[in-house]
C-alpha cells in the first residue's frame, strides 16, 4: 500500500488534532478540506490578509455538517504572539502556511514581508515549543535556491537569494535549524515549487501565473508573459502539496531535527509551453471561447529565478512522496474549478 493511502487510513481510524495557519489561503484551505474529509479535528488561524473568507465557505460546502463541526476558526495574526499561543493550545500537529507569498510584494514591502514571514514564524516556533506540539511542518520555498545554476535543485545546494521573500524563507529554515536541537522540536520544512490549483487567487498585481492566465483566457483578454517565455518552472498541483504535508506530519518521529524536502512534480515547463497547453485546454473545454492570439511579451520581472526544477528524490525516499497528479490532470481540474466557481467567468 502506498504510504499516502496508509496514512489516510490511519487518520480515519485515529483522528489527530491539527493547527493550520493561513487556513483561509489557497494552500491552507485545501489542507483544511482534506483533513476534515478525513474526520480530523482542526484549528485554523488566519487574518484574511491574503486568503478570503469565501475559501472557508467553499470548504464548508464540500464537507459534511459533522465534519465542519470539528473545525474551530481563530481570527488572528501570526505577528501577534498571543494569537500563536492561543492557536497552538491542545494541538498535536502544526501545518504552517501563513505568509506573504509573493516575490514582487516582498520587493515593494520588504518590512511587511519580514514581519509576517520571519517574525511571525518565530512567534509560532515559540508557541509550538510552549504547547509541546509533536511536530510542525512549515512551508518554505524554491525561492531559496536563488541564483544557483544547477538545472535540478537539490536540498543541499543553495544560491544567493534574489528577493526579500527568498531571504525570509531561508531565515525560516535557519531558525528551524537552531530551534530543533535547542528545544527538542520536531520540524520539517517543505520547499514548495510553483503550486497551482483551485482557490488560487487570479486577481491583483501579485497573482500567480496559472490562475491569472486562465482568467485572461476565459475573458478573452491578452495574456502577458514576463521575459521571452523560455523561463521554466516546476508546476505542482495542490493535491500533491496536500499529500506532502500529511506525509511530513506523520513521518517517523525525529525530535530535535530540522529536515527539509523539495516538493514539486519533478518536471520542467517553460512559460511558452504553459501558454500553449492552457490555450488548447480552455478552447477544448469550451468551444465558445476562441483560441487566444499570441501572448504579449514584456520585461523580465525583478527577483525571478530563470529556471526552477525540483529534484524530489529525497522526498520520495524520506517521506514516501509520489505525485498523484501530473501537469495535464492538474490543469484540467483547475480550469474546471475556475469555470464553475468564479461567478464572473463564462
Amino acid at each position: 500500500m502506498p504510504r499516502y493511502q496508509q496514512i489516510k487510513t490511519e487518520l480515519q481510524s485515529k483522528p489527530r488534532k491539527w493547527l493550520i495557519t493561513g487556513v483561509a489561503g489557497f494552500i491552507g484551505s485545501n489542507l483544511l478540506e482534506r483533513l476534515l474529509q478525513l474526520d480530523q479535528v482542526v484549528t485554523g488561524l488566519d487574518n484574511f490578509a491574503t486568503g478570503p473568507e469565501q475559501n472557508l465557505d467553499q470548504v464548508r460546502r464540500l464537507v459534511s455538517k459533522e465534519q465542519w463541526g470539528r473545525f474551530k476558526f481563530i481570527e488572528g495574526d501570526i505577528r501577534n504572539p498571543d494569537s500563536c499561543q492561543l492557536a497552538c493550545q491542545g494541538c498535536e500537529l502544526v501545518l504552517h502556511q501563513a505568509a506573504l507569498g509573493s516575490v514582487p510584494l516582498s520587493l515593494s514591502e520588504p518590512v511587511r514581508c519580514h514581519e509576517t514571514n520571519v517574525t511571525g514564524f518565530l512567534h509560532l516556533l515559540i508557541a509550538a515549543r510552549n504547547a509541546q506540539v509533536q511536530r510542525m511542518v512549515y512551508a518554505s520555498s524554491c525561492a531559496v535556491y536563488g541564483d544557483d545554476s544547477a538545472t535540478a535543485k537539490t536540498e543541499e545546494h543553495l544560491g544567493n537569494p534574489l528577493s526579500p521573500y527568498a531571504a525570509s524563507k531561508r531565515m525560516n529554515e535557519l531558525y528551524a535549524q537552531a530551534f530543533a536541537p535547542a528545544f527538542s522540536l520536531d520540524l520539517i520544512g517543505l520547499r514548495y515549487f510553483n503550486v497551482f490549483g483551485p482557490r488560487q487567487d487570479p486577481d491583483g498585481a501579485y497573482a500567480a501565473v496559472i490562475p491569472k492566465w486562465i482568467s485572461a483566457l476565459l475573458h478573452q483578454d491578452p495574456v502577458q508573459i514576463n521575459g521571452d517565455g523560455e523561463t521554466s518552472r516546476d508546476f505542482c498541483f495542490i493535491g500533491n502539496i496536500v499529500q506532502a504535508n500529511l506525509l511530513a506530519a506523520l513521518a517517523p518521529k525525529a525530535a530535535g531535527q530540522n529536515l527539509i524536502y523539495n516538493i514539486g512534480l519533478g518536471q520542467q515547463t517553460t512559460l511558452n509551453e504553459l501558454f500553449v497547453s492552457l490555450n488548447r485546454l480552455v478552447h477544448h473545454q469550451d468551444r465558445s471561447v476562441p483560441p487566444a492570439q499570441k501572448p504579449i511579451y514584456q520585461d523580465f520581472r525583478p527577483g525571478d529565478i530563470r529556471h526552477s526544477l525540483a529534484d524530489i528524490t529525497k522526498a520520495r525516499q524520506g517521506l514516501g512522496y509520489e505525485p498523484e497528479h501530473d501537469m495535464g490532470t492538474g490543469l484540467e481540474i483547475t480550469l474546471n474549478w475556475y469555470r464553475h466557481f468564479l461567478t464572473d467567468t463564462p
